[in-house]
């Protein structure tokens, strides 16, 4: 059974960044994992059966809607339908909010799952680290 916990700010997110570390940093071979947005982030933790299995966080950009970011899903649980669970909470929880406009940065090899989602994906792709993310939109009200 899938359960989502909501976090808010720094404080408390040992297991949200064990997941990030886990899949950007050791899978990914991101090195900036951790910045200042953490702080000011809503954080979010999804359980399967009790354990932590996906992470991603939300905070007002400068264009007037929410970011979607460091949307990671442990590799067992990849195909599952956990990330859209992830993103469909995190939705769920913006429109909570009243936001209208939510926005992403998608790895290249992740532009197609966000697609299905509903995001449209807007210009070309530019290199994050050493990755190629596109931006994408969706309208959620």
């Amino acid at each position: 059974m899938l359960t989502v916990s909501i976090l808010h700010g720094a404080d408390h997110l040992e297991q949200v960044m064990d997941l990030r570390v886990r899949v950007f940093h050791d899978e990914q071979g991101f090195t900036e994992e951790l910045d200042g947005t953490d702080a000011v982030a809503d954080h979010f933790l999804v359980f399967l059966d009790g354990r932590p299995v996906a992470t991603g966080r939300t905070f007002p950009a400068p264009d007037g809607s929410w970011h979607l970011g460091r949307i990671a899903v442990v590799k067992d649980c990849r195909g599952a339908h956990v990330g859209a669970y992830l993103v469909e909470q995190i939705e769920r929880f913006l429109r909570e909010k009243g936001v209208r406009l939510a926005s992403l940065s998608a790895q290249e090899h992740a532009v197609g799952f966000y697609e299905k989602l509903g995001y449209k994906a807007q210009g070309g792709f530019y290199m994050d680290q050493h990755c190629p993310h596109k931006d994408m939109v969706k309208e959620l009200a």
